[in-house]
């Protein structure tokens, strides 16, 4: 190969790790990322570091754009002011700016969701471009691309297709008309699965509600206040949630799932038309996770592995195929992974880690612990097996608990059974508290001050 690869980045709204056929779901029907899966590397302990924000999507798409941690990912930090979040520092060198400069062309599609200006620093040109954060699918306001990046409200339009069809269409167009000399990097950010879930009708009829099953982590409502418990998501469905009600928000999802996974056949089909597929790396990945039903929540305003543990597939020349890396990381690792992978080196800025050595077998091991947090409330460390929730209560606020879970996730998947106050499991807890107590402080976490195990002073 005479030149680096080109790279198709596309990335959900929405879509949690196990909503997806080939990872072991028999309930929703992916064949294309199934497929992507079995000529791809699928890293299955990808989690997102969570957000300050109800809007975890803001935070979330942040790190994987400047490759640093969720404290420094924005320019506002205040816990009581967080539009901040939507502006990207602009000293951090940006994913698309940093190869734009290293010679790919780069070309934006769909959700952004982050401030204008670092999408023009970001991609040189871009198409149905969407600057919000969720629509009716089936009108979407989009723009076309600035170059001033002023993108005033009288040039927005209205998309007349669905979101999922309306990007994929424009990464389509670019890959069938683009025939410049330079590699490219194309970004497609899709809404979907995100709500409201109104997938076209006839991928609705693939799902009939009555035959899907309930999680096994199904209850009527959370039994404590997370201090997030009346959120716009949580609204989505009446207290006390019913089996029929979760049913069918679960066959809604599944079949924005599976409208979705069509789109992305047909961006991959553009590949293999051109004949540029076997150069090209392509990404397949997502925001963030979702309840619907679980724990009696149906947000990610949470910290459960139903909301924190996301799909990052990748596919591309050199790379094994149907590879699979049980190794802890972050999705925001992905970072200086593309950086490795087309022989760009990594910003100085960069914060995260590269999976190429997990790709290699250079190494089994990525991170000890992983750590994630939710505003000002909840914060959660793993070590993969062992996994310790800790909520705050607000006074100020009047909402949330002052409470720990603790979870074992290999005899414990679905998090159902809390041994926080299991006796013999108390030098497991006080271990974890360590580890997480010392990232929060790593981190410049706001909360780092508050004892991590309640009633303990530091």
């Amino acid at each position: 190969m005479s030149k680096r690869p080109n790279i198709v980045f596309m990335i959900a709204d929405d879509h949690r790790w196990n909503g997806i056929h080939a990872f072991g779901n028999p309930d929703v029907q992916t064949p294309t990322l199934d497929e992507l899966v079995a000529n791809g590397v699928s890293f299955m302990q990808a989690h997102i570091m969570g957000g300050l924000t109800g809007a975890v999507c803001v935070p979330s798409r942040a790190l994987i754009h400047t490759g640093v941690h969720v404290f420094h990912a924005s320019v506002s930090l205040d816990l009581k002011d967080l539009r901040g979040l939507q502006t990207l520092p602009p000293h951090l060198t940006l994913l698309g700016e940093h190869l734009r400069q290293n010679g790919y062309y780069t070309h934006g599609v769909g959700k952004w969701h982050n401030d204008k200006l670092a999408f023009n620093k970001s991609f040189q040109s871009g198409a149905n471009i969407f600057f919000g954060g969720m629509s009716d699918h089936y009108a979407v306001p989009i723009h076309d691309y600035d170059p001033s990046a002023v993108y005033p409200d009288e040039a927005r339009r209205t998309g007349e297709k669905h979101s999922s069809i309306l990007f994929a269409d424009a990464a389509v167009d670019f890959i069938r008309r683009y025939d410049g000399e330079q590699p490219f990097f194309l970004y497609t950010a899709f809404t979907a699965p995100h709500d409201p879930r109104t997938a076209p009708a006839e991928y609705a009829r693939l799902y009939d509600p009555a035959k899907l099953p309930l999680p096994e982590n199904f209850l009527p409502e959370h039994p404590f206040d997370t201090g997030d418990l009346r959120g716009r998501d949580e609204k989505l469905a009446p207290w006390p949630r019913t089996p029929e009600v979760v049913r069918q928000h679960l066959a809604d999802y599944y079949a924005m799932i599976s409208h979705l996974d069509a789109q992305v056949a047909r961006v991959l089909g553009a590949l293999a038309e051109r004949g540029i597929a076997d150069e090209t790396l392509v990404i397949y990945t997502a925001d963030h996770g979702l309840a619907v039903g679980q724990h009696g929540l149906f947000g990610k305003q949470n910290l459960y592995e139903h909301s924190i543990h996301v799909p990052l597939i990748v596919r591309g020349p050199g790379l094994p195929k149907g590879k699979r890396v049980d190794a802890l990381h972050y999705m925001y690792d992905v970072y200086p992974t593309l950086c490795e992978l087309v022989d760009v080196p990594v910003p100085a800025t960069v914060e995260s880690r590269s999976l190429v050595p997990l790709i290699t077998g250079a190494t089994t091991t990525a991170r000890a612990h992983v750590c994630s947090v939710y505003r000002h409330n909840q914060r959660s460390v793993s070590d993969g097996r062992w996994k310790l929730i800790r909520y705050y209560r607000s006074v100020t606020e009047n909402v949330g608990a002052d409470r720990l879970q603790l979870f074992d996730l290999s005899e414990d998947p679905w998090e159902t059974r809390d041994l926080s106050q299991v006796p013999s499991q108390q030098p497991r807890i006080q271990k974890l508290a360590a580890v997480l107590a010392a990232w929060q402080r790593s981190v410049d976490d706001p909360l780092a001050d508050r004892p991590v195990i309640p009633g303990e002073l530091k």
